[in-house]
């Protein structure tokens, strides 16, 4: 049975033209043998009749605040007790600013008003509209009031325009919301995990630095808090705000990042090596900001510490997983990796192309370990997250059973 088998689900579907989508998605909650109910917004209904969702659910889809046939019992109320997550997908950006101001003027916003279960968002609309001020400033706070919000994705829209916006597709929806119930596989356990680039000084105005954006490893943070891990979180210069709960160390510098990492490792069970650490680093930073005179100069470059090598190293290592981001002849880098560096598990990622990698908001990872492989195609960061801590989480298992049987 999967992670949402006799859960209640109860689905929001909110006006724009993604609605169609949550008709699949209702039929793959119903395979993965959740119970479903539907409550759709009055404006939900110009794009999908109500119809399709009664026969893709089984059951009469829910329309109104006020339904005579229902509030003798408290209806709102009664169908925000029965569930065991409310998931809105599509989520306009009208719709999340009603449940930031607590408005509860229909019957959906009225159910999430009164709900004391989960509630998790998949957003929709123009990528304009997603990227404004006051749908972000609304996004924030719903997340720091404790919704999870699933996407959006990247690519065109109905529109015609092209950016992030798009609903994520219905399957990438399902497996978030399995996330919710997901039993707490590291619970117990402690995990540190590095992010972002860093910064090597030239003078005290340039530095050598990278395109990493942290962006993965802050969603690795995130989904090692959700299996129950403590976290722990080695962070590079990043404009990102780290996870509510998870313990946050500021480096700038690979020599600084080392400090942190090595002398934190010992005292974790996992280490995730998410950052981009520079390979080189200036022999010498000069005093005061070098001016343009010559036309060219010349930055002696010394070899900065291996982090990887070094945490795998330690008398009691963790369970230690690299990250390997390559242009070119990703799998035989990333085997060597793995061996030379005697890492448990390595995450391997192509740079360099338009779609996925650094700055982006979607990856895909082939993932190594000594005796196999698995590739995680891609999706948005947050998902890969999830399933790449997964894996983790099998094979951190694993490894300490063959070490302590019985």
């Amino acid at each position: 049975m999967g992670l949402l088998a006799e859960k209640r689900v109860l689905l929001g579907i909110t006006g724009g033209i993604a609605a169609y989508k949550a008709a699949e998605l209702t039929r793959l909650l119903r395979a993965s043998e959740a119970q479903v109910r539907v409550v759709m917004t009055r404006a939900a209904t110009a794009f999908v009749a109500p119809l399709t969702f009664q026969a893709l659910s089984g059951h009469p889809v829910h329309l109104d605040l006020l339904d005579a046939t229902e509030e003798s019992a408290m209806g709102h109320i009664a169908l925000a007790r029965w569930a065991d997550l409310i998931l809105i997908a599509p989520a306009s950006a009208d719709f999340m600013a009603k449940l930031r101001a607590g408005l509860a003027d229909d019957l959906l916003s009225a159910l999430c008003l009164a709900a004391e279960t989960p509630i998790a968002l998949a957003p929709a609309m123009n990528r304009a509209m997603w990227a404004n001020p006051a749908t972000c400033d609304n996004v924030r706070c719903l997340k720091s009031r404790g919704f999870r919000v699933f996407g959006p994705a990247e690519g065109e829209q109905a529109c015609g325009e092209s950016g992030v916006g798009r609903l994520l597709e219905p399957s990438d929806i399902l497996r978030s919301a399995e996330t919710l119930f997901a039993l707490g596989g590291l619970t117990g356990h402690s995990v540190l995990i590095s992010a972002g680039p860093t910064r090597e000084a030239i003078d005290p105005v340039r530095y050598i630095g990278n395109r990493s954006s942290g962006k993965m490893g802050y969603a690795l943070a995130r989904s090692a808090l959700a299996a129950g891990a403590r976290v722990t979180l080695v962070s590079g210069p990043v404009s990102l705000q780290a996870p509510q709960g998870v313990k946050l160390v500021r480096v700038e510098s690979a020599a600084q990042m080392y400090e942190a990492v090595v002398g934190l490792a010992s005292s974790h069970d996992i280490y995730i090596g998410a950052a981009a650490v520079a390979d080189y680093s200036p022999a010498k930073r000069a005093e005061r900001k070098i001016k343009k005179r010559d036309e060219a100069i010349s930055i002696e470059l010394t070899r900065t510490r291996d982090i990887l090598a070094a945490v795998a190293q330690l008398s009691n290592p963790p369970f230690t997983v690299g990250f390997a981001a390559e242009t070119d002849h990703l799998e035989d880098y990333a085997k060597a990796k793995l061996a030379d560096k005697k890492l448990d598990m390595v995450a391997a990622n192509r740079v360099g192309k338009p779609e996925g990698g650094f700055d982006s908001e979607d990856n895909a990872l082939h993932v190594f370990w000594r005796d196999g492989e698995g590739y995680l195609p891609m999706a948005p960061k947050s998902l890969i997250a999830t399933q790449l801590i997964e894996l983790i989480t099998e094979h951190y298992a694993a490894k300490n059973s063959a070490q302590n049987p019985g």
